[in-house]
């Protein structure tokens, strides 16, 4: 299946695409607040996704992108990075690799573009389900962490009366 060796492929290249994606997304601005992550954070995460496409990809382990990713939407929530930042980085690491996968697929038949298109749309699913469950974890967060700042102001009103 040239899918699979599309992943493979990519997992071959997991520091080049690492640090070409990080220079991409450190350099936009509409990624600017992921300043507030630190550099090695940042370069873990990048490596991780590309390390575990094939696991996330091939074998849907759902509840293992759903828990990762929640966890990851609520950490960037705490740090303070804007959820429109979160989204973007994500958006780009989805594009940096189906760019690469394009440059890499060299389908030479229809057997080879079926397997790429296949790749695409693995890819794209893989993305919607990072997309939505990182927004889950931002948002649990910020509700968190905007009811515990409710309850301040509340305990201060109740102090100031």
């Amino acid at each position: 299946m040239l899918a699979i060796r599309l992943v493979r492929v990519i997992e071959n290249h997991i520091e080049q695409l690492s640090r070409d994606l990080s220079e991409k997304v450190w350099n936009s601005p509409r990624c600017s607040d992921l300043s507030k992550v630190p550099e090695t954070e940042l370069q873990a995460r990048t490596r991780e996704i590309y390390r575990n496409l094939s696991d996330w990809l091939l074998d849907a382990v759902d509840a293992q992108v759903e828990r990762r990713y929640t966890e990851l939407g609520a950490a960037r929530a705490q740090q303070g990075v804007a959820y429109s930042h979160f989204v973007w980085a994500i958006i780009s690491t989805k594009e940096h690799v189906r760019t690469f996968v394009q440059r890499e697929g060299l389908s030479e038949n229809a057997m080879e573009l079926h397997g790429e298109l296949e790749l695409q749309l693995l890819l794209g699913h893989f993305f919607d389900l990072v997309l939505y469950h990182a927004a889950v974890g931002y948002e649990q967060e910020r509700n968190r962490i905007g009811g515990r700042q409710s309850r301040r102001k509340g305990d201060e009103q109740r102090k100031i009366t």
